[in-house]
């Protein structure tokens, strides 16, 4: 086969370090689409982002020579940066070190994407702890709750 066909779908979730509420109403909108413009300049596509004051959602789409692991580091690092750069009183803004990525058939995208979109709703009835680790159940990733937030 001459040509390389692909459509990998990925939910990608971390938060700021130590989870603390540093995402701004005030800045959010702004983050949230420059992180989308990374992931476009990476190669990808953002379908989604959303999230609260301290963490974010994307969907992601990845052509089949990009990997998860690089574009979250270019994501996270050069997001990181420009919020220091765009906004110098929030030297301490950071995110964590790990993420959460989950795998998303194309069939069922759309209720991804909606989920996304109605993080602030979702996060009135439930914490990003307990949000995280029913993500990691459902997916079946294997953790131990000693170690999730170190």
């Amino acid at each position: 086969m001459p040509h390389t066909y692909s459509k990998l779908l990925t939910h990608v979730v971390w938060s700021t370090k130590d989870r603390v509420a540093a995402i701004a109403p005030e800045i959010r909108s702004h983050l949230h689409a420059y992180l989308g413009g990374i992931v476009r300049e990476d190669g990808g596509m953002a379908m989604a982002i959303g999230g609260t004051a301290d963490h974010v959602h994307l969907l992601i789409e990845l052509p089949a020579d990009r990997n998860i692991a690089d574009c979250v580091r270019v994501v996270k690092t050069n997001s990181s940066r420009w919020v220091h750069e765009k906004w110098p009183g929030r030297r301490a803004f950071s995110w964590q070190a790990g993420y959460g990525a989950f795998a998303v058939s194309a069939s069922n995208a759309a209720r991804v994407i909606d989920y996304i979109r109605g993080q602030e709703e979702h996060h009135r009835r439930i914490n990003y702890h307990d949000e995280f680790v029913a993500l990691l159940r459902k997916h079946g990733i294997a953790f131990d709750e000693e170690y999730l937030w170190s």
